[in-house]
């Protein structure tokens, strides 16, 4: 008797629960996008906004952790010095205003 019960029970089909899986499918792409996305985009915006605005003697960290100043920009690559007589070319967009978005940018390059 209580199979034929639960039997039952299962077999009648449940209105509303398909509309509250697609709102819950909304919802979770919602926090995704304000949680996720979002702040991503806003940080990538500000670090090409930087790198648009270097000029020769800023000081800047570079994505492997180096850090001196530029003394010369070209097209897409910086001569960074490090030190006396030493100086460096490294890609444009390995360039970060700190170490905290070097390091932060470094671990989003190796996840992807």
């Amino acid at each position: 008797m209580l199979n034929s019960i639960l039997l039952q029970a299962g077999a009648q089909p449940q209105q509303g629960s398909g509309m509250m899986s697609i709102l819950m499918i909304v919802a979770l792409i919602a926090i995704f996008y304000f949680f996720m996305i979002r702040p991503q985009s806003k940080k990538q915006k500000e670090i090409k906004k930087f790198r648009d605005a270097m000029q020769k003697g800023d000081k800047v960290t570079t994505a492997g952790g180096i850090h001196g100043k530029i003394k010369e920009i070209k097209e897409n690559v910086i001569i960074l010095q490090i030190d006396d007589n030493v100086k460096i070319t490294i890609d444009k967009a390995m360039v970060y205003p700190s170490a905290s978005d070097a390091v932060e940018s470094g671990a989003n390059i190796k996840n992807n």
